[in-house]
């Protein structure tokens, strides 16, 4: 009930989605919130669901203690990270003490004082490092991606020379403290991978676009499938793999409490400086590295520099 009150809209397609049930169970939940009372219309035709004709038929949310802990503690821990909207912190934070009691006000105040997390500065926990601040142009792009992702972008990998780019925008992440933005580029049809901090002046595309997103979306899925690298990790690959990783790679966990894990990735085997870069990497994952398909050209220069390193030790 809470999701549907949080909206004026929404479909059965939406409502298997969130909780992932059948469409039958979806139209059979729907029924029985309207038996309760909760006034709902139908939109009939293509695209049709239903409205909410009052949006606040729930009590207004109220958090408990370890809740408001919680988002609290969400937020110190983030002090010095790079996030979007950051000059939003300051007066979130200080909403959320005003609707603490005078004791959930103190517990948090003191909370503030002790937990100290990655990156914090010890000696003055509310201290934001400047070069800890996300990209400028980050704030625009989660906000025009959330209306449209067919996007008009100005890249400028290097100063003065700009480049326009009709593109699809698939994921904004974080990776290695970077900000990048993953990107179907409509004129080379290609998938690429872009820092934000390259990024100058997006706006949203008015050009038609020249493939659907199924279309980009299916390529991206059967990309995947075809992966010439893929690699199992143990317990330590997994921890370093959380340190260190190119781009775009998703590391998906196969063994309780994420003790193991597998990748995959296509590596362009004509790019020397890519798989020399991909070989030093996958060294420092460890040995207990496996290797469920690699191309030949990465088997042999992780092979040259095993031997490398074998022919270094036994001189010494």
């Amino acid at each position: 009930m809470r999701f549907i009150n949080n909206r004026a809209h929404f479909t059965i397609a939406e409502i298997q989605r969130e909780f992932k049930i059948s469409r039958a169970t979806a139209i059979r939940d729907i029924n029985e919130i309207q038996a309760m009372g909760f006034p709902l219309t139908t939109e009939l035709g293509r695209g049709g669901g239903y409205n909410v004709l009052q949006n606040q038929y729930l009590s207004a949310v109220r958090f408990t203690p370890e809740e408001l802990k919680a988002i609290f503690i969400s937020f110190i821990a983030s002090k010095n990270s790079q996030l979007p909207f950051l000059q939003n912190r300051r007066s979130i934070t200080e909403k959320l003490i005003g609707i603490a009691s005078q004791t959930q006000h103190d517990e948090l105040i003191e909370l503030n004082n002790i937990l100290l997390f990655e990156n914090t500065n010890p000696a003055n926990p509310n201290l934001l490092e400047l070069d800890d601040a996300a990209p400028a142009e980050l704030n625009q792009l989660i906000s025009l991606a959330a209306r449209d992702k067919h996007l008009r972008l100005i890249y400028e990998p290097s100063p003065g020379l700009p480049q326009l780019m009709d593109v699809f925008l698939i994921h904004i992440f974080n990776s290695n403290a970077h900000w990048l933005v993953e990107v179907y580029d409509l004129d080379i049809d290609e998938f690429r991978y872009l820092p934000v901090e390259m990024l100058r002046d997006s706006a949203i595309s008015e050009q038609e676009m020249k493939r659907s997103e199924q279309e980009i979306l299916s390529k991206k899925r059967l990309g995947a499938r075809e992966s010439n690298l893929v690699v199992k990790l143990d317990t330590t690959g997994v921890q370093r793999f959380k340190r260190l990783h190119p781009p775009g790679i998703i590391l998906s966990f196969t063994g309780m409490f994420q003790s193991s894990g597998i990748f995959n990735d296509q590596l362009d085997v004509t790019d020397v400086e890519a798989l020399e870069y991909y070989a030093d990497w996958l060294l420092f994952l460890g040995k207990g590295v496996e290797f469920e398909r690699i191309p030949d050209e990465l088997r042999l220069i992780l092979e040259e520099r095993l031997r490398g390193s074998a022919d270094t030790l036994t001189k010494r």
